[in-house]
């Protein structure tokens, strides 16, 4: 899915926030020294939401719209900051579109300001996995947050997968790197491979249990018992190939809050629950 589809107001009381969202891989008696959560994913957030941030151990952001001092204030207070990073489409918003729009496929469907890009173009690759992914490197971010793998989902062909794994490898050699979904290529990688090691660290996944009606304004749903076994299966085969596991759920129905973190707990993954598909503050 979308990174704009990939945030949660807090839910009452630090309490019951605490019982519903507070999952993690990490010791909770370690964890709660300074943070209360270990993950949390703000892609809509402004250099004056950072005081907003302080809760959450790891934190993903749009690096490219903070500053180095910026960056370096949430990491001086403990923070371990992944910045989003755009694989395998462009935005009209970004400064650099009309450089590449030339070799942008087809529109994002739901997304009329975003074109899919060919990967296996090198200059590409050389933006992607080196030039953005070094002006971002020095703002100190320590890893990346990265999305739209799934073009190898709407374009399989052997170029966009060798294309997608070249920018993937560049990245990893930066720092630590989160796919965003991503399923169609990272199975097929670590069905080839048997291990997914050269190319990412861990694995977001959206909308596991849950789910976004776009044609319904929008509306949080709980996503129907085919889909949520076959992400429930991909994130299996994720924590097989020893990678992290982090789920991203949408939505405000309690009881299916208590669900998100019993399977969770139970399978040691991270989690962060938002009623805001927007990812704001």
């Amino acid at each position: 899915m979308k990174h704009k589809t990939i945030w949660i107001r807090m839910i009452a009381s630090a309490v019951v926030a605490g019982l519903l969202l507070g999952m993690t891989t990490i010791p909770q008696a370690q964890a709660k020294k300074k943070f209360a959560y270990q993950y949390g994913v703000f892609l809509n957030a402004e250099p004056k939401d950072i005081p907003k941030l302080r809760n959450y151990e790891k934190v993903v952001i749009d690096a490219q719209y903070f500053s180095k001092k910026q960056v370096e204030k949430l990491k001086k207070d403990g923070h371990k900051v992944y910045s989003y990073i755009n694989l395998g489409s462009v935005e009209k918003f970004r400064p650099y579109y009309k450089d590449y729009e030339d070799i942008t496929l087809s529109v994002y469907e739901n997304w009329e300001d975003e074109r899919w890009v060919d990967v296996s173009q090198k200059r590409w690759q050389k933006f992607i996995g080196t030039t953005l992914a070094n002006r971002l490197k020095k703002k100190g971010v320590d890893g990346y947050f990265v999305d739209n793998v799934d073009v190898y989902y709407h374009y399989h062909t052997k170029k966009i997968f060798n294309g997608v794994t070249a920018i993937l490898k560049q990245l990893k050699k930066k720092g630590k790197v989160i796919v965003n979904g991503g399923d169609a290529y990272v199975r097929t990688y670590g069905k080839k491979y048997h291990t997914l090691k050269p190319i990412l660290h861990g694995v977001n996944q959206e909308t596991v249990f849950s789910a976004i009606d776009f044609e319904n304004d929008w509306k949080l749903i709980r996503n129907d018992p085919e889909n949520r076994a076959y992400f429930q299966d991909y994130v299996k085969f994720i924590k097989n190939l020893k990678r992290k596991v982090y789920l991203l759920e949408y939505t405000d129905d309690a009881a299916l809050i208590k669900k998100i973190k019993k399977f969770c707990k139970k399978h040691g993954y991270n989690y962060y629950i938002t009623n805001d598909p927007e990812l704001g503050v």
